[in-house]
């Protein structure tokens, strides 16, 4: 758990998002998902993209669409938070963060609905099988 902490902080604050990844990601998601991806900060697109990558190699999840698009708009309710805000909220909580999922549904939900519910409930403890892999991929 620790050293997933310590590659969140160095992906944060050092690593850039590769426009060239957008060939991938347009294919998954339609014009409207899209659009909400790509106002997503950095960093979320660079965890997102790199859960699409798990969850593409996962022989359970891959030919899921609606895991697909998850992996890459799960946390498209964040807002650009700080790497502050972001320790907040894993050493003591943080409301605004903890509503993440909240959030992404209400941007979601009129564009697709079954990913909204989905993202609505990617920490939700026994959801489903489907989700607790992906909750599994998404912690790494």
């Amino acid at each position: 758990m620790i050293l997933s902490r310590v590659k969140q902080v160095y992906t944060y604050l050092f690593c850039k998002y590769d426009e060239k990844n957008n060939l991938l990601v347009r294919e998954i998601l339609n014009s409207e998902e899209f659009e909400i991806f790509n106002k997503m900060s950095r960093y979320e697109k660079i965890h997102s993209f790199n859960l699409l990558k798990l969850i593409l190699k996962n022989e359970i999840l891959r030919n899921n669409k609606d895991y697909q698009k998850l992996a890459l708009l799960h946390d498209c309710g964040k807002k650009n938070f700080s790497l502050f805000k972001r320790i907040k909220k894993v050493l003591v909580g943080d409301k605004e963060l903890e509503n993440h999922p909240n959030l992404s549904y209400k941007k979601l939900k009129n564009i697709n609905l079954n990913v909204g519910i989905l993202a609505k409930h990617h920490h939700d403890k026994y959801y489903d099988e489907n989700m607790k892999i992906f909750q599994q991929l998404d912690d790494k």
